[in-house]
């Protein structure tokens, strides 16, 4: 069926004008959300781990029609939550045809719809707005004027129209305005420098707003939601009381409380869809990954007021598997298996989203970044391994056995090179392979057998050498500095 396209066609349509003029987007979202609750289907797609915690209660925040406000670090999917707000709106929503406001088209605002119904009556035309038009966004620093979010008197439209520069019509519309209808929201909110915050509130509490000195009454139809990190209250600034006060919720987010929740959202948000090979990422290495998120969260020498994001192990799982997948184009293998030498190969991916305190930063980023990787292999060897007998995998190292597993061997080698430790490759059956499975997949989890083994100090490792018996390391000469400092933290 087609849409109305002028106003008479309007009012004859099932945008009936009584609905149109008394129900807000509050309204609007309030409703469509009372219809989606009787559904199984989760309410923000895309949106895990929060089923339990932050989503009943932006739910509450909707159904009592407040604006609200998500608190949380960086990289608690508080910007896609107010993006996923967009479902909430209708499909599409009328308006007048070249109005900057959206301006209802049975109760305008603006002037110059004012005049345009008055000149043209039933003909003037109607145009739509799709929920994705209807949501505007802004990120706060501290150079965004009143200007930018109310508006401006134009003098180039003052000249041109013959208007006084106090007419309405001379006003270029801001953010705010242009959300008119919609849903407006402002990202880092402390970073908005005072006096804008309170030009926000006395428009969302009174509706009015000076422009240039002249007063112009805009009781504008908008829903407004904020996003925050709470330590930049007293970092780069602070929401002020008055508007604090007019934000009707305040929800916390947080981290991943599982590591399958953040294995989840590692999934989805990672690009793993690589063209040239067939990708298979074993179980343990997506753990080692996530833990290593985990990890660093509790670490004393990462800023815990920084957090670290959820970013950490979704570029991380994109370092890993380049670093596989240019090991196996090198040795035309036809499938690429990450291992856990790939976590190392992707230090860049960790170091700079680790924000250090003091005793970090006399370590150095790669460092403290190394000694979070072996925790965290530490943690799912333990989880696969915890009462599996290794004596015979240790005894070959304390009798004097050596192993240096190469890059840029092709898997196949790499199967010959670890069966000569007794015992390896059937550890292997712990992590669910069987003998058919392809070289590349059982070298990788041979390698982790040995790396969680490192990670426990049964045996040791270094650049030159490769794994060893712990009591030779100090006899090795080329230790990895690094790697000294890893064993320090540990013992």
């Amino acid at each position: 069926m087609s849409l109305p396209r002028t106003l008479g066609e309007l009012r004859e349509s099932a945008f009936s004008e009584q609905r149109l003029r008394t129900r807000s987007v509050k309204d609007e979202m309030r409703e469509n959300l009372a219809a989606r609750l009787v559904c199984p289907d989760p309410m923000f797609p895309g949106i895990i781990g929060y089923d339990d915690t932050v989503v009943p209660q932006i739910i509450n925040a909707i159904l009592s029609r407040h604006n609200f406000i998500l608190l949380g670090l960086r990289g608690q999917a508080k910007s896609r939550i107010l993006r996923a707000l967009t479902t909430l709106l209708d499909p599409q929503t009328p308006y007048l045809a070249g109005c900057e406001i959206h301006d209802n088209p049975y109760a305008p605002l603006c002037r110059r719809c004012n005049d345009l119904i008055a000149k043209q009556g039933d003909e003037t035309p109607i145009a739509y707005l799709t929920p994705e038009q209807r949501y505007v966004e802004k990120l706060a620093t501290p150079d965004v004027t009143i200007a930018d979010l109310i508006g401006d008197i134009d003098p180039i439209k003052a000249a041109r129209g013959g208007h006084e520069l106090s007419s309405e019509m001379t006003v270029h519309y801001g953010l705010l305005p242009r959300a008119n209808r919609g849903i407006f929201a402002i990202n880092e909110l402390p970073d908005l420098a005072g006096k804008i915050q309170v030009g926000l509130f006395n428009i969302m509490q009174e509706g009015d707003v000076q422009i240039k000195g002249y007063p112009i009454r805009l009781p504008l139809d908008v829903a407004m939601v904020f996003s925050a990190n709470p330590e930049d209250y007293t970092a780069r600034g602070k929401i002020i009381t008055p508007l604090k006060d007019r934000i009707g919720s305040e929800i916390r987010t947080h981290y991943p409380q599982t590591v399958e929740e953040g294995i989840a959202i590692t999934a989805q948000e990672a690009w793993t869809k690589r063209d040239s090979l067939k990708l298979q990422i074993p179980k343990y290495v997506q753990e080692v990954i996530e833990r290593i998120a985990f990890s660093a969260r509790e670490d004393k020498k990462i800023d815990k007021r920084s957090g670290v994001s959820q970013r950490l192990p979704i570029s991380t799982m994109e370092n890993v598997i380049s670093n596989a997948e240019r090991r196996a184009l090198r040795h035309k293998e036809n499938v690429v298996v990450p291992r856990i030498g790939d976590v190392y190969a992707a230090l860049p991916a960790i170091t700079g989203k680790l924000e250090l305190e003091y005793e970090g930063e006399m370590k150095g980023g790669d460092t403290v970044a190394r000694e979070i990787i072996r925790l965290a292999v530490g943690k799912v060897f333990t989880h696969y391994f915890e009462g599996e007998p290794m004596t015979p995998i240790v005894q070959y190292f304390d009798q004097g056995g050596t192993l240096k597993l190469d890059e840029t061997v092709p898997a196949s080698k790499m199967v010959q090179e670890l069966s000569k430790v007794p015992g390896l490759l059937e550890k292997t059956k712990k992590l669910g392979l069987g003998a058919s499975e392809p070289d590349a997949v059982r070298a990788g989890a041979a390698e982790f057998v040995l790396e969680g083994l490192y990670a426990h100090r049964r045996i040791s490792r270094n650049e030159e050498a490769g794994f060893m018996a712990e009591a030779r390391r100090r006899d090795q000469p080329g230790d990895d500095p690094r790697a000294k400092a890893a064993k320090r933290n540990f013992q």
